[in-house]
């Protein structure tokens, strides 16, 4: 018979569970999850989340609602925290949500080999911010952004400064008026990232000849995105040379079902003639949501526990 004392020191199977398989599902919680919850567990479970392996991936996706901020813990803290854990091991981050310059800038002094960084609903990283933080990732292959608008300023700085860049994402919402246009991020991209092989540029204005200087200035492209690009009318043999040179191809009236984000389109109504203007400036046509920034508090200093007071 097992006295009760013997009972109490009994080790819970899963504690018992190797550390490299206690990682991986850990991985699968996200880093919000890890730091708040899974760490303070037990000692073993702990001293795996302390590996700086576990953090050669930091995901920060989370349930923030940007309409009613602020949220329950300090993001931005908890992030420069794992940050820290990783000891320059990051390759990949994930970033949503929330995000300053200042975070952007402590990533890329502490992570120089980060290869994939993805930004969505960014609204308080700027430009300045971006091309500043960039010049330290030479290794970057990844640059995803989400509603995160930036200008083509930016885009050729950062194709300059990654070499490297294998798969840009610029996403924003598809605009239901027609003819507006601009392919000013498309002649950027396509002038500076020569060795793209999968670009996404949902609800793009780009235009078909837009679309033609990237077929031009990227002639690795494998994949291409251009669902809610509804100023791309594929004239002449266009359609028929995208469909020779791009794997993946997603045309203007793709489904969206697989897209991840709210893909509804902006109900844009104006009649001011300048929007018809092409090679106007992306960052002089972002949407209201510009007026929405995240409550992220900036902190040098962190603790282990990260709520906001």
């Amino acid at each position: 018979m097992t006295s009760s004392s013997d009972a109490d020191e009994v080790t819970p199977p899963w504690v018992e569970l190797p550390r490299e398989i206690t990682a991986t599902i850990f991985h699968k919680l996200g880093t919000i999850e890890i730091l708040t919850t899974a760490q303070e567990v037990c000692t073993t479970w702990r001293s795996v989340c302390q590996d700086p392996d576990m953090w050669r991936s930091i995901d920060m996706r989370n349930k923030v609602n940007i309409w009613e901020m602020p949220y329950e813990y300090d993001l931005e803290k908890m992030c420069r925290h794992a940050v820290d854990r990783s000891e320059g091991q990051l390759i990949d981050i994930n970033i949503e949500n929330f995000g300053t310059d200042d975070l952007l800038l402590y990533i890329s002094q502490r992570c120089g080999r980060l290869r994939s960084l993805q930004l969505v609903f960014c609204y308080d990283i700027t430009d300045e911010g971006l091309v500043e933080a960039v010049k330290n990732f030479p290794l970057l292959e990844e640059l995803h952004l989400y509603y995160t608008p930036i200008d083509a300023t930016t885009i050729e700085i950062v194709g300059r400064s990654c070499l490297q860049l294998k798969s840009f994402k610029l996403n924003h919402r598809g605009y239901k008026i027609p003819h507006l246009v601009c392919d000013l991020d498309a002649l950027a991209i396509a002038e500076n990232m020569p060795e793209l092989r999968h670009l996404q540029l949902f609800g793009n204005k780009l235009t078909d000849d837009g679309l033609q200087a990237i077929l031009d200035g990227c002639p690795n492209l494998e994949s291409l995105d251009l669902r809610q690009c509804f100023s791309v009318d594929f004239e002449g043999n266009l359609r028929t040379l995208c469909a020779e040179r791009i794997k993946d191809l997603r045309f203007p009236n793709d489904r969206t079902d697989d897209y991840g984000f709210d893909a509804e389109l902006n109900d844009y109504e104006t009649s001011d003639d300048d929007y018809y203007i092409s090679g106007l400036s992306d960052i002089e046509m972002v949407s209201d949501y510009d007026d929405f920034s995240g409550a992220s508090l900036s902190s040098y200093e962190y603790e282990e526990e990260f709520f906001v007071d």
